[in-house]
């Protein structure tokens, strides 16, 4: 894929996290930074990065269990160490850090 591609993918990503949160009850303060790094705060002080990797093409996540890197695989982004499904690892990490669930698929 080329880097408009790309950065159509990653960006249509990072929006459909922003809408997920902004429909959970969840207490995460979130700003989509320009570009591409999305920064959500927890009510504990802490925080999870997603950010998009043009060079990469890939999504960073940074959260308190550590990093994590996906990449486009078809119609998903999947971790490239354990092949996770982005929406679904990113569930579990924001439901850890906030200390209730929040699911993005």
């Amino acid at each position: 894929m080329n880097e408009s591609e790309f950065n159509a993918l990653a960006g249509a990503t990072l929006s459909l996290i922003e809408q997920k949160l902004d429909a959970c009850d969840a207490d995460v303060d979130y700003e989509l930074a320009p570009g591409g790094v999305l920064e959500l705060e927890f009510a504990d002080g802490s925080k999870i990065i997603v950010n998009k990797h043009v060079v990469a093409q890939e999504i960073w996540v940074a959260a308190r269990s550590g990093g994590f890197h996906f990449r486009r695989d078809g119609e998903v982004w999947r971790d490239t160490r354990d092949g996770s499904e982005l929406l679904e690892k990113l569930g579990r990490l924001v439901t850890a850090q906030a200390g209730e669930e929040v699911v993005f698929s």
